[in-house]
């Protein structure tokens, strides 16, 4: 069985990953795609009042059940995109040690700063300051196969230029290269750099 291809948005809360997700899906026509959105896992938890530790716990539990989701969706052929923000370390190591990276398609989704506190004003759903929060964390693997620019290029746009890079995934892709770097194998976890 081929395994599925995963492109991979990461960005701030606000930055237009979901918009562009849902672009791919109108737009990619060479196979069945889903969309698997961080925010989908974190709604599905129960609504009951946790204290900050017990909280801590669940969310990291949920975010690893995400990448184990997106790695099991994947090897049994589907085709994923992900709409993620890897506002701690732990998380891209994590990945890296769950997601076969020649088929990780990683794409950076960025915005300025005053447009995302605009966003997230707008929209009312977030934390006032989640996005500026996150904003210096996010990105701070400083490694993409391609990237865009929310503020300057529309959600369609975007996810044309991404299915564009699709066709012709880089090798090695950023996944791998990232991998290499941090010392991570499957099943592994990491041997340096957090």
């Amino acid at each position: 069985m081929t395994p599925g291809r995963i492109i991979f948005l990461n960005g701030t809360s606000s930055s237009g990953k979901s918009s562009i997700a849902r672009e791919l899906l109108d737009i990619l026509d060479d196979g069945v795609f889903f969309h698997l959105a961080v925010d989908s896992f974190n709604s599905m938890r129960s609504k009951r009042e946790l204290g900050e530790e017990e909280l801590d716990a669940a969310l990291r539990r949920t975010r690893m059940g995400f990448h184990r989701s997106i790695a099991a969706m994947a090897e049994v052929g589907n085709d994923i995109v992900v709409d993620h923000v890897l506002s701690e370390p732990w998380r891209l190591l994590d990945c890296l040690t769950v997601l076969p990276p020649e088929d990780v398609l990683f794409v950076g989704v960025r915005c300025p700063l005053d447009d995302l506190v605009r966003r997230e004003l707008t929209r009312g759903d977030r934390p006032p300051g989640l996005a500026a929060h996150q904003y210096g964390l996010v990105h701070a693997h400083g490694d993409y196969d391609v990237e865009c620019d929310t503020s300057t290029a529309s959600p369609r746009e975007c996810a044309q230029r991404i299915k564009e890079v699709l066709a012709r995934r880089p090798s090695p892709t950023a996944f791998t290269r990232l991998r290499r770097g941090r010392q991570v194998s499957a099943g592994g976890g990491a041997a340096s750099r957090a």
